[in-house]
């Protein structure tokens, strides 16, 4: 008889661990989210392809650290835009824009190094503010139509600047077109002035793996900022104005300066992300560089587990770093395996296919299994 209870406790208790898989799986893929675990396994197979293929695995590592810090910026742009209330900011442009003004205005100006990037900043994040002002009264004309009319002013924005570069009356030779003195070219470099600079400021090396100190503190230091404005009145005010705005009205909270004071804020993100992407990347891209450069960001937010109604800091650095990660290895993995140069076709359809499939899965952590 003892037996028989013996034999039919172990059967029930075979009967739940045998459940306990797959709801620990389901668990599992709740929390992380189906986005981040398919662009994560997918990286992890590309750097053993890479290993068997006899790619040097720590050159795909530094470039992976390196588009990280180059981009986290941008990303973590489309945090407080999602929190406010006005979803993915698709008019990142507008705060680019700004970036860039900056930028040229500091070179104008004669500066350059540490000084000349700061000033960059200082005028880029303040110009990209005003910009964020104006544009967040805008976008509270057209609520539910957010997304569609921000692509669509950020388009105009950088349209409109196609022909203000031509036309702002700049100077310095280095800027503008040798032939007719007139109008800033089109790729403007920064090898004598502040290129690099965050980039070399403490770096050092684990092996053959370079860690840009300067670049990765910069990142981290506006995620903690960030974090820490989050935790203030006005933070916690914004965060629930875009979760729930009926409630937050109730609450007293005014709701369209909220959606202001985050727009505001992405687009000087936005200003800050472009001016030190550019100071890494060595160049100064004008005229339609900007035009497409939400895409990716946004694509970056939805893969770290954000939604278009929720994001936080952690989906902003997640996201970046696997989707800069899958770009790094994608590129040289892909020339290996087909051989010839095929590096641009690669990373176009990687990088809009990966915008494509965040849109399409942006629900993030939260079931996005559907």
């Amino acid at each position: 008889m003892s037996l028989d209870g013996d034999k039919h406790k172990q059967g029930k208790q075979g009967a739940s661990d045998l459940r306990v898989g797959p709801g620990l799986m389901s668990q599992v893929l709740a929390a992380a989210g189906l986005p981040r675990l398919t662009v994560g396994g997918f990286v992890v197979a590309l750097f053993v392809l890479g290993g068997i293929m006899g790619l040097p695995l720590q050159n795909l590592v530094s470039n992976s650290i390196s588009r990280f810090g180059m981009n986290a910026i941008m990303v973590l742009a489309m945090v407080p835009g999602i929190q406010c209330g006005i979803g993915p900011n698709f008019g990142l442009p507008i705060g680019l824009l700004a970036g860039l003004i900056g930028m040229v205005s500091a070179l104008e100006l004669g500066f350059s190094g540490s000084g000349g990037l700061l000033l960059s900043m200082v005028i880029g994040a303040g110009l990209g503010a005003l910009l964020g002002i104006g544009y967040g009264l805008f976008l509270n004309k057209v609520k539910g139509q957010e997304m569609m009319i921000g692509t669509y002013a950020g388009f105009a924005a950088v349209s409109l600047m196609c022909i203000a570069w031509l036309m702002l009356p700049f100077k310095n030779p280095e800027l503008i077109w040798v032939l007719g003195g007139k109008g800033l070219r089109m790729t403007i470099s920064l090898k004598d002035t502040f290129g690099h600079a965050l980039d070399k400021f403490w770096s050092f090396k684990i092996g053959d793996i370079i860690v840009p100190t300067g670049l990765l503190a910069v990142a981290f230091g506006l995620a903690v900022a960030y974090k820490l404005f989050e935790m203030t009145k006005l933070g916690m005010a914004m965060d629930l104005a875009g979760q729930n705005e009926r409630f937050a009205r109730a609450a007293g909270v005014d709701c369209d300066r909220m959606r202001v004071v985050g727009t505001a804020i992405s687009t000087a993100l936005g200003a800050i992300g472009i001016i030190v992407y550019a100071q890494s990347y060595g160049f100064i891209q004008l005229y339609t560089a900007p035009l497409l450069m939400a895409f990716p960001a946004v694509a970056s937010v939805l893969i770290g587990g954000a939604t278009p109604s929720e994001a936080s800091v952690s989906n902003a650095i997640i996201g970046t770093l696997l989707f800069q990660s899958l770009l790094a290895t994608t590129v040289p993995v892909a020339q290996s395996v087909i051989g010839g140069d095929i590096s641009e076709i690669v990373r176009l359809i990687v990088s809009n296919g990966m915008v494509l499939y965040a849109l399409t899965r942006g629900h993030g952590g939260e079931g996005a299994d559907g």
